[in-house]
């Protein structure tokens, strides 16, 4: 892996790429969530940063001995043979296809792997599973995605026994914010935790790899960092 046993694991965490403005500039930038940073300092690791830019291959996992899969933009409904839905969002192929070879590699190499929000949608569909491009559709409410930039206050249940139990417990409330949620699992995923009304809110793959993916923000709540730490935990025995 990419650090050696004395160091702090190094976590590879996957970027946006976005027109931003910071300073005197306005121009295309990698950009993330603090909190994804602040998430793994608080869990004992390095971040760096993954942005979706240049030839990205399997070789690149050699470097890290972590990945998180960020949150973002919809997965384009071309990669799990469905038709496009009017609110499903514009494709970015830039991330559908960095992130797809980043999983993939993670999940053929032992890589202890965190997918967030749309991760975990993504992991799903490399898996060879299927998305709701829409909740409100199918649960009749917004509690996931109240509006744009609002996150939601949702409480989850979560499996007895499951990897997500030992970490968080049995109950958790969790910051949402998504209007897409895994339909059809990919194959070996378990789903581990429901919000209360059944959408599938995380699924892990089976021991001993860690492979954890969560519908929520993690990074939105600085005082929780216990899946951060679970998945540098996790590095140390891979490393």
């Amino acid at each position: 892996m990419g650090s050696n046993v004395s160091s702090p694991p190094v976590i590879g965490v996957t970027t946006y790429l976005e027109q931003s403005k910071f300073g005197l500039w306005d121009t295309p930038a990698a950009v993330l969530a603090r909190g994804y940073l602040d998430g793994v300092v608080n869990g004992g690791g390095v971040p760096v940063l993954l942005p979706p830019v240049g030839e990205v291959t399997a070789d690149l996992l050699s470097r890290v001995d972590g990945l998180i899969v960020a949150g973002g933009a919809d997965v384009d409904p071309v990669h799990y043979g469905a038709d496009r839905a009017p609110e499903t969002g514009p494709p970015r192929p830039d991330r559908d296809h960095t992130e797809h070879v980043l999983i993939e590699a993670a999940l053929a190499n032992g890589v202890p792997l965190l997918a967030v929000c749309r991760g975990m949608q993504l992991l799903n569909v490399v898996l060879g599973g299927t998305l709701h491009q829409h909740l409100p559709d199918n649960v009749g409410n917004t509690d996931h995605l109240p509006a744009p930039g609002v996150f939601g206050q949702v409480g989850v249940k979560v499996l007895p026994d499951s990897r997500l139990s030992a970490i968080m417990g049995s109950d958790v409330d969790v910051h949402c914010h998504h209007h897409q949620s895994i339909d059809t699992l990919g194959a070996g995923l378990v789903s581990v935790a429901w919000a209360g009304d059944g959408v599938v809110e995380a699924v892990e793959l089976a021991e001993p790899e860690f492979v954890l993916g969560v519908q929520w923000h993690p990074e939105e709540n600085g005082a929780d960092s216990r899946l951060f730490e679970a998945l540098v935990n996790a590095t140390r025995g891979t490393r």
